[in-house]
């Protein structure tokens, strides 16, 4: 089976959602899986349209009840499907209006099957419009466990957050993954580019990139300088795994501040750059503190960097930046899965104690701590434990540090280093 037709950890959670809902709508960037995964999984009961946004296709858009009454939504009438999956919806906003009106009319579930790459149009069309009626599902690349074949089953995390203590203590297996740690880290986790040779993926890259800022940037509408906006994406990426500040990027950039964090907001609406806010227990303070910010995937942050080969990753400066990258977004995938109401957040005190990642779950925190080489120190478990003294006083896990290890181990009291590919 091809990397691309890979079982997906989003099916279990996809089915429930259409036994219960309306609608369902999965949300991501291009390139993710989202066709493929509604394929895989309700393909064979649905009929698929894929809409475009050079083309009405069927007339959609000029007439959306028409488009739905000729396929059988309309009240009475038995479609000849009992699922119609609407492929790319941000191109044909106008059918949300007449989905909801036949939604109104009979709700069977899993009814209709949507799908978007434009996450700031799916969102408010139909959050807005289908409140109450739709249910999301937020897809991006493969975890490591759908790379190596198991995506039928938990990832670590969830066995992770349900009891880490047991979790540290026992001796899990790595996963059987195709790739080394630099040759994943400097593909990256999107399915499209996964059966691509070494040789050819600045070429993938670079597609990608350039359909992204002629279609998904440009339909956000809220660019107007292309090859400007294409410098600040690179610019991005050199930026991946710090702190956001839009003043310093913007001088680096020739552009305001105001300008940096609106085009910050367009990457992240168009699911190209994720933030984790800052960690601090007093809210108001919380607020002046700087989030971390992160290219969603870490191959195309590496392409973005203009690294030539995954050998070229050892002995640069940016090796710590992109392997945090893809450990970070690692983690948000897989509690997207596990605990979509966790929380992630990071930690950074006055005094410079940091810790990479804090998940909040069930108001249980969990630190864990990224490194790049592949034998940490106790030293490495510096941040954690500083996290832990300051924080006395609350309900905090076992720390861990993610690293390219062979195998867990303790490096201090309750902080244990774990291979970031664990089963």
């Amino acid at each position: 089976m091809s990397s691309a037709r890979q079982k997906r950890h989003a099916e279990e959670r996809l089915c429930l959602l259409a036994a219960h809902s309306p609608v369902v709508v999965v949300c991501g960037a291009r390139q993710v899986g989202k066709s493929t995964l509604l394929d895989m999984t309700f393909g064979a009961e649905s009929e698929t349209v894929v809409f475009d946004a050079m083309q009405d296709i069927e007339g959609a858009r000029r007439d959306p009840d028409l488009f739905l009454d000729s396929r059988g939504f309309q009240p009475g009438g038995a479609p000849r499907r009992p699922r119609l999956i609407l492929d790319e919806i941000q191109f044909a906003p106008e059918l949300v209006p007449a989905i909801k009106r036949r939604v109104d009319r009979l709700a069977v579930p899993g009814q209709f099957l949507l799908s978007g790459s434009q996450q700031w149009q799916v969102m408010k069309h139909l959050a807005e419009s289908l409140a109450g009626r739709a249910a999301f599902v937020d897809l991006e690349g493969f975890t490591l466990a759908e790379l190596a074949g198991k995506g039928g089953r938990p990832p670590w995390l969830a066995a992770f957050l349900l009891d880490p203590e047991v979790f540290v203590a026992s001796d899990r297996p790595r996963l059987p993954l195709p790739r080394t740690v630099t040759e994943q880290v400097f593909r990256g986790f999107m399915p499209g580019v996964q059966g691509w040779p070494d040789a050819a993926l600045d070429s993938w890259f670079a597609g990608y990139v350039r359909t992204y800022l002629e279609r998904d940037a440009r339909a956000f509408g809220d660019v107007h300088d292309w090859a400007e906006f294409g410098r600040f994406l690179r610019l991005a990426a050199a930026h991946s795994g710090q702190e956001v500040n839009a003043a310093q990027l913007g001088r680096e950039v020739g552009l305001t501040p105001q300008t940096v964090r609106r085009w910050y907001a367009t990457l992240a609406a168009t699911f190209q750059w994720s933030e984790l806010p800052p960690f601090h227990t007093n809210a108001v303070k919380r607020q002046s503190l700087r989030a971390k910010g992160y290219v969603t995937d870490v191959g195309l942050a590496a392409y973005l960097l203009g690294l030539p080969s995954a050998n070229a990753l050892l002995g640069r400066r940016e090796w710590g930046a992109l392997f945090e990258t893809a450990v970070v977004g690692e983690l948000r995938r897989q509690l997207a899965i596990v605990a979509p109401g966790a929380t992630l957040s990071h930690y950074r005190a006055h005094g410079g104690a940091e810790v990479d990642v804090v998940i909040d779950h069930g108001g249980r925190l969990h630190p864990i701590e990224v490194k790049g080489n592949s034998r940490p120190h106790r030293q490495d478990a510096a941040g954690i434990l500083a996290f832990r003294a300051a924080h006395s006083g609350r309900d905090i896990a076992p720390g861990v540090i993610l690293a390219p290890a062979e195998r867990a181990y303790a490096v201090a009291p309750e902080v244990w280093v774990v291979p970031w590919d664990v089963a």
